[in-house]
């Protein structure tokens, strides 16, 4: 279990790291999509801004998640990187409708300033310093086995190519195209909002005990071919943070002792363990028959 909370706190250095990444770049993005006037790269900024508090979500959680089990979190607080996910959502689907709305009452202006080169430019430098930032975190999050800090990867990756999408907007609009640029913030605010949705339904999913019914039947293969296992009665597993809770009601030749019946619960621990990675498993032993 100690190794569990150093991983959660070596995940807490990924949250750090992106959060420090995106306020630096979006600071870069908004003040430059100011002085250049591109509608894509300040649109780009106020992603990142949605971004800093999915970090701060993150890095939150995982502290929160650090807390040991006590008398009414007899699990542990696991869960609690979720539900600061599942609040993020809601923040940035506000933000990504506000950059649609913004973005679509600029292409009904008419005329519009060009925005200037300088600002492809600038964008192209942050998805390159951004794509730096996915690929740490994407090694951490492997090496760590953090479902959290892989997700907060996955956002990396997509700002970066935010930002270049926002790059090719701008360089289009310099070939007479000026509605380019503002399309390109309308498709970052449809980004933002898709991202919001994906973390929001899959926050609800885990917080509602959803399981992908795919490895719940691996899950089943590996229990049904323990040696000593007769016959498997009833399965479940749940989320819980970045952990797995199994139960499971197994049947066993009813004319075993206590020990052996023991021992067999043993080795589905062992197995569970060793190929699924799964250290939380309640077996319940019944004589078949």
């Amino acid at each position: 279990m100690a190794d569990i909370y150093e991983d959660i706190r070596k995940g807490e250095r990924g949250a750090l790291i992106s959060i420090i990444a995106y306020l630096i770049l979006s600071a870069l993005k908004l003040v430059s999509g100011y002085l250049f006037a591109s509608s894509a790269l300040l649109a780009d900024g106020f992603n990142n801004l949605t971004d800093i508090v999915a970090s701060l979500a993150v890095l939150i959680g995982l502290r929160i998640s650090r807390k040991p089990p006590d008398s009414d979190h007899t699990y542990g607080h696991f869960r609690a990187e979720t539900v600061a996910a599942l609040l993020a959502s809601f923040i940035m689907a506000m933000v990504g409708i506000q950059v649609i709305v913004e973005a679509v009452r600029s292409l009904f202006e008419g005329a519009k300033e060009v925005p200037q080169l300088w600002s492809a430019g600038v964008a192209v430098l942050c998805a390159v310093a951004m794509m730096g930032v996915y690929i740490y975190n994407k090694r951490l999050a492997k090496q760590i086995n953090n479902s959290a800090l892989m997700a907060a990867a996955k956002d990396n990756f997509s700002d970066a190519m935010v930002s270049i999408g926002a790059a090719v907007g701008i360089v289009g609009a310099q070939f007479g195209l000026p509605w380019i640029d503002s399309a390109a913030a309308v498709a970052v605010g449809l980004l933002i909002s898709k991202t919001a949705w994906d973390i929001f339904r899959d926050s609800t999913y885990r917080l509602t005990d959803g399981f992908d019914e795919d490895k719940l039947l691996d899950l089943r293969s590996t229990i049904a071919r323990t040696p000593g296992v007769e016959g498997i009665k009833d399965l479940k597993a749940r989320v819980h943070g970045n952990h797995v809770l199994v139960d499971v009601v197994v049947e066993v030749d009813a004319e075993i002792t206590v020990l052996e019946g023991h021992e067999i619960s043993d080795s589905i621990e062992d197995r569970m363990s060793k190929l699924h990675n799964i250290m939380n498993v309640q077996v319940h032993v019944e004589p078949k028959g």
